[in-house]
Order: C-alpha cells, then structure tokens, then sequence
C-alpha cells in the first residue's frame, strides 16, 4: 500500500518540473493553500528544483536553522506547499512560484523589496454571523470587510507579508492588467478588452486584443512587478 506521504512520480502533476524516470516515489504536500497542481512541497523546492541539498535530512537540517520562510513566517515542515505567488526565502534569498510558458511551476529570484508583498486573487465571499463578508483568496487567507460590494469575484489584493494588510485593491475590469495561469498562453501577460458573462452553465470569458480564454485562467495582477516566466529549454 502506497504511503499517504509519497506520489508515484510517474502520476506527479504536469506543473511539477522534476524528471518521471529517476525514481518511484516522491513527497506529497501536505493538504492547505493550493491543490497539488498549484504547489509543491518544500523539501522538494530545496533539494530539487532549487539544488540546495541532497537529501531529506540535509532539507530538515537546513529547515530547523529557522532560515527558511514562506510569505514571510518561519517554515519548519518538509512537505509544506509552496504554489502559486508564494514567496520562499531562504537566508537571504527571496523567490517567486510562478508558471512558466509550458504551464510549469518555477521559483523565481526577487529583490527584498518583493518579498515584502504578494498579490491574492478573490476566488469568492459570503456573508458570515454579524452581517460582515468575508473575502476569500487563492491561497487559502480571507479577509472581513463591513461593504459587500467592495470586492469582488476574480479582483485581486497585493497584500504585505507577513501581517497580510490590504496593500491594494486591483479591480478585475476592462485595461487591467492580467496574468495567465492556464491555456495555452499560460506564463503570458495581457490587458483585459472584455469580459464576457454567459448566461448559461458555460464558463465566462474574457477577451484580450488577439485572443480569449476562460476565466478560470486568469488572475488580475495590475502593476505588480513579477519575475520573468522565460526559461531555457
């Protein structure tokens, strides 16, 4: 029976930019903040992808210094989630997960200043006891605002890390500028030329100057100044 810590690397997500071959196994996050197509665990980030270690026990040595920090808060478990805008700090090195051009997840070299905020898209609100709304994020945060109209579906908020304030509010509207998280122009940034809403079970749409995609795809960044999603082949 497999164990509830581990993959088959042969079944791993797409996004994951590790080799199939190599081995059997390899860490499962743990359950939080992103799905499994959205982030990986942090053990695999510093020994894998990153190449700062070469085994479990060299991550946890390095993970039980307290160098090591995820959107700013001190991390001492291996299989945390790293996914989706996340900034990873190690020492004195900050990183960005973003999705390259094949839909892949990478983790990005940022300045200080970077690190310092991310930016959440609003997946959702409802209205909780007290009559307050509570906004829900990407990543799992939420927030309680006392106006129900204030944000919506698919906005977006740059927030400060690590005491999450509200930085900014980046209106999901026609010129704002997005970041595509999936289809085939995943990695890419456009400006928003109209979002259409069906009147039926098919999912909205939102149009750029030289071609649509669907909702789900896109998350709204405005003037957040993210790292470049080129890699080498």
């Amino acid at each position: 029976m497999a164990s509830p810590n581990h993959l088959k690397r042969l079944v791993m997500p797409r996004s994951w930019p590790l080799p199939r071959k190599t081995s059997i196994w390899v860490s499962k996050p743990k359950p939080g903040a992103h799905s499994l197509e959205r982030g990986m665990p942090l053990n695999m980030i510093i020994r894998d992808v990153l190449g700062l270690a070469t085994s479990n026990r060299e991550v946890r040595a390095i993970l039980n210094q307290g160098i090591v920090k995820v959107d700013g808060r001190v991390c001492r478990e291996t299989r945390r989630s790293v996914g989706l805008m996340d900034v990873l700090t190690l020492g004195e090195d900050n990183y960005r997960c973003i999705l390259d051009h094949k839909g892949r997840l990478r983790y990005r070299p940022i300045p200080a200043s970077d690190a310092a905020w991310k930016v959440c898209r609003v997946e959702g609100k409802n209205t909780i006891k007290g009559g307050k709304t509570q906004v829900n994020l990407h990543d799992g945060r939420n927030f309680l605002v006392d106006d129900a109209n204030q944000y919506a579906t698919h906005d977006a908020v740059r927030i400060s890390l690590p005491d999450q304030e509200v930085l900014e509010h980046i209106v999901f509207a026609e010129g704002t500028r997005c970041y595509l998280i999936g289809g085939v122009h995943v990695g890419s940034f456009a400006d928003v030329k109209e979002y259409i809403v069906k009147r039926s079970s098919m999912p909205n749409e939102v149009q750029f100057d030289d071609f649509g995609t669907t909702v789900g795809n896109v998350f709204a960044v405005g003037s957040a100044d993210l790292p470049t999603t080129e890699v080498a082949a």
